[in-house]
């Protein structure tokens, strides 16, 4: 099952990866009413703020996934299946509704103009850029390699840190002497060798 557990890890990389760089492209070109015809530029971070963080969060969870144990596997799947719910239902409803309020923090920026009602005043038109069907699209990756992780991670071999391991915690020979440097180690670990 190894090949499940890089599945997993790069459907959530490529998720979160997708995420982040859709957070700073163009969402919404917005034409305002203030006589010179003025376009605003909204990236996706103005339309839906918490998509740059909660992008960098899934490549977090994929790089975390890779290493992780039994239990964790599951703790990950399912933050990650909330990452996708949350910025995919806002993406959605921008693709779905194109609200004024996605638009409201650049307009603000531009024009010193507050208020969803304000804002919406003043604002001629709207159009949409493909990066908002990109993004839902990125959490259905993201979902559905949440799913999966959590459909088989009881059968993905044990977890590769294994390797990193010490040799205190590895079964090894106990026939050696011991000597001042496993007795640092024994304290290491809390153990009293002088006991």
């Amino acid at each position: 099952m190894r090949r499940a557990r890089s599945l997993a890890v790069v459907g959530m990389l490529l998720a979160g990866a997708l995420g982040v760089i859709a957070s700073t492209q163009t969402w919404i070109d917005v034409t305002l009413a203030d006589g010179a015809q003025q376009t605003l530029a909204v990236p996706g971070s103005d339309a839906i703020p918490v998509l740059t963080p909660l992008s960098l969060a899934a490549l977090a969870l994929g790089a975390a996934l890779s290493i992780v144990g039994p239990v964790l596997r599951y703790v990950l799947g399912v933050i990650a299946l909330t990452i996708a719910a949350t910025v995919g239902v806002g993406a959605a409803q921008i693709l779905l509704t194109l609200p004024v309020s996605a638009t409201a923090a650049t307009v603000t920026d531009a024009t010193g103009i507050s208020g969803v009602d304000a804002v919406g005043d003043l604002v001629a038109s709207m159009a949409l850029t493909p990066w908002p069907a990109l993004t839902l699209l990125a959490q259905l990756i993201l979902a559905a390699a949440a799913v999966f992780t959590l459909v088989t991670a009881r059968r993905w071999r044990g977890s590769a840190g294994r390797k990193y391991r010490t040799a205190a915690d590895a079964p090894g020979d106990s026939s050696r002497p011991h000597d001042a440097i496993d007795s640092w180690d024994d304290l290491s670990r809390g153990d009293d060798p002088t006991a």
